[in-house]
């Protein structure tokens, strides 16, 4: 056999290798939705229809050997969480609430092992950090509940005393920097593209703030003791000049652009949408949902800019239909919190009826040049009519009345990201309902009832399936045009964050801290 024939072969191994090295960083789940597109669908396959998640062991944070099936390890990380892992590079990230703080665990993707925790931040109301983090290589991005941007070295610190501890590598206030309050917590997650990280500020009105302890008056004539205020001045923002969408140069952490919207001037309570990216028409576009009830799209930066600049805003979208939005009488942003179903003198009987405006709370998905994002409010308000919008990508202006493809208003308010696989569209929205629709024309096919209410997270579907985290534990439902549930999985806390799937693994945590690896017994 001659030299030349052990080099090519050399070679051909090192491809083969390299290229399985390739497949296996694809099927990670390196952000929040997977890719810049943000659709809640996985190409995993062989996963399985039901799972036991075991018996915890509360002094290990594990659980009791012999009692779970198809689950490879389950631990137990913080305190609660609402955030969904990420996968990356043989790691599993989690953030969640750590004491009045936040915390960011690091795992290890095969056998659970905590490598290391960062927990801190300022106190804020009870949260922890919301948004999922994204990774890329070594470095990991996060804004924590303190409205603080961080990047971190996904490694931790080098090897010795500081071993197991994390590694931040800077930091940037959007606090500080903004004067910005959101309204009860910081939720979006970022989106890296190129050298550039984008980030929400997620700019609001805080209810629980000094300003907001206004908008409700005492009258023992109502329910609770409390009645909706009818001054539109109360509802201001406390940063009403903030932006809303912020870039940074990922590397340094240099702020170099801000948006250049009337989000805030418009702002219904918060913004907690996250980022997405995507190529329509030659040109690459950055997606938000605004806490106006409006999607906008951004022109994407080409390069880090050397002095901040202002986003170009290619297109916007109202999406809340001329119907929810009353007769004009009542000032909006009033008749928004009229829409509250918990207070006294609200017009929203809570039976999924009222047509009233809502932010834009789930991430827009782009898909085959079209978004596809529906309309909400926090979940404690109640239930009221919802609107699932298909947006053709490729206008401009203000395409309100000219990107309309489809809307369906069959759903209640959601704050879930719509998941798309083999045509056809799954979203969830707070009464606890599943819905499947066509992507193509916004045709309903089936509606499933689980009954949970205040469903806050997202749908994912993968291999087959359609997983649907819900207050009352996982539901487990065949994806297709034709309704076939599987089954319910019972976690002993409510799933508020989405599963995910990866390297042939579902993911699922519940509110109470705890995180499964699923997978086949082989």
């Amino acid at each position: 056999m001659s030299d030349s024939t052990l080099g090519g072969r050399a070679t051909v191994g090192a491809i083969v290798v390299l290229v399985t090295a390739i497949a296996a960083g694809a099927a990670d789940w390196p952000q929040w939705g997977g890719t810049g597109s943000k659709n809640m669908a996985a190409d995993e396959k062989h996963l399985p229809e039901s799972f036991v998640p075991g018996a915890k062991d509360t002094a290990s944070g594990t659980i009791e050997t012999g009692t779970a099936k198809n689950v490879k390890w389950a631990r137990k990380v913080c305190q609660s969480t609402y955030s969904s892992p990420v996968v990356a590079g043989g790691k599993v990230f989690l953030c969640g609430r750590h004491g009045r703080g936040g915390s960011i665990s690091c795992l290890d993707e095969k056998t659970g092992m905590i490598l290391w925790q960062w927990t801190g931040g300022p106190a804020a109301h009870s949260f922890g950090i919301c948004g999922s983090p994204v990774v890329e290589g070594d470095r990991l991005y996060v804004v924590n509940q303190g409205c603080i941007v961080m990047c971190m070295d996904v490694n931790g610190q080098p090897a010795g005393p500081g071993k197991r501890k994390p590694r931040v590598l800077w930091t940037f206030d959007m606090k500080k920097a903004f004067n910005t309050e959101p309204a009860d917590v910081h939720c979006g997650s970022c989106v890296i593209d190129g050298d550039l990280l984008y980030a929400a500020t997620s700019n609001g009105i805080d209810p629980l703030g000094p300003r907001g302890k206004k908008m409700f008056i005492y009258n023992k004539a109502y329910k609770g003791g409390r009645i909706i205020v009818d001054d539109p001045r109360v509802y201001a923002p406390t940063a009403p000049n903030a932006p809303n969408v912020v870039v940074f140069d990922k590397t340094s952490g240099r702020l170099v652009a801000r948006d250049d919207t009337p989000i805030t001037k418009n702002l219904l309570k918060g913004q907690w949408s996250s980022l997405g990216v995507g190529d329509v028409a030659g040109r690459r576009l950055v997606f938000y949902g605004g806490g106006d009830g409006v999607c906008y799209a951004f022109e994407a930066l080409k390069t880090v800019p050397v002095r901040e600049v202002k986003l170009k805003t290619v297109w916007s979208f109202d999406c809340n239909p001329a119907e929810y939005k009353g007769d004009g009488k009542m000032p909006m942003i009033v008749r928004y919190y009229h829409g509250d179903s918990r207070w006294g003198g609200t017009h929203n009987k809570n039976d999924g009826k009222y047509k009233g405006i809502g932010e834009i709370i789930a991430t827009p998905v782009f898909h085959k040049n079209r978004i596809y994002v529906a309309t909400g409010r926090d979940a404690s308000m109640g239930r009221g009519r919802g609107a699932l919008q298909c947006i053709d990508a490729a206008k401009t202006g203000d395409a309100t009345k000219t990107a309309r493809l489809w809307t369906y208003q069959g759903l209640d308010w959601t704050s879930s990201t719509v998941s798309i696989a083999d045509g056809l569209v799954y979203v969830a929205d707070v009464a606890g309902r599943l819905h499947c629709v066509d992507a193509e024309t916004g045709r309903p096919y089936w509606v499933h009832e689980t009954k949970a209410k205040s469903l806050m997270g997202s749908t994912l579907v993968a291999d087959g399936k359609v997983y649907v985290p819900t207050p009352r534990g996982l539901y487990i439902l065949a994806a297709g045009k034709e309704k076939r549930p599987i089954t319910h999985v019972n976690l002993g806390a409510s799933v508020h964050s989405t599963p995910i799937a990866a390297n042939g693994t579902l993911y699922v945590t519940s509110s109470k801290g705890w995180i499964w690896a699923v997978g086949k017994a082989k």
